[in-house]
């Protein structure tokens, strides 16, 4: 089946076409500087920084997120139906996926929390010690994302032979 979706006429026009995977990488690395740069938003403002910032309104920046995740899959898969006979054995790139999904998970957990907490935090003027050390969990699982898919892109035999 992957060397089927590789030989697909979809994989091979995002191989050989001027603007298919020019296109898809440039959605994906948007997608990438979205998802990572608000979760870095809004963990700094959780580890104290940015006081200005009500915890609050953090929750309007998870729609972002939501979205940029779902450029990220589209424009993921696209890339990946170009060359998933490689992917599937490249370790950076199984580590990479891995860690979307923890790093999921942990985000939408961070989003219940905020919007359940806030205000507590608010009166409290800083967030929990089992919350700072959540989100530093949070912000060294992203930190891996945005690391293994930089080495995605050169170990392995992503783009050998």
């Amino acid at each position: 089946m992957l060397a089927w979706l590789e030989s697909s006429q979809f994989a091979a026009a995002v191989r050989g076409e001027l603007w298919g995977w020019p296109l898809a990488l440039t959605v994906h690395a948007f997608g990438t500087a979205l998802v990572i740069g608000f979760i870095f938003i809004i963990s700094l403002r959780l580890l104290g920084f940015f006081e200005t910032i009500p915890y609050k309104s953090l929750n309007q920046l998870f729609p972002v997120i939501w979205a940029a995740l779902v450029l990220q899959f589209l424009s993921g898969f696209t890339l990946w139906t170009t060359k998933p006979t490689r992917y599937v054995v490249d370790g950076a790139f199984m580590l990479k996926s891995l860690l979307v999904v923890v790093g999921i998970i942990l985000t939408l957990y961070l989003y219940r929390t905020i919007k359940r907490e806030a205000v507590a935090w608010e009166a409290a003027g800083a967030v929990t010690s089992h919350e700072v050390k959540f989100v530093a969990a949070n912000l060294m699982v992203w930190c891996g994302v945005l690391v293994a898919g930089r080495l995605t892109a050169y170990l392995g035999p992503i783009y050998s032979g």
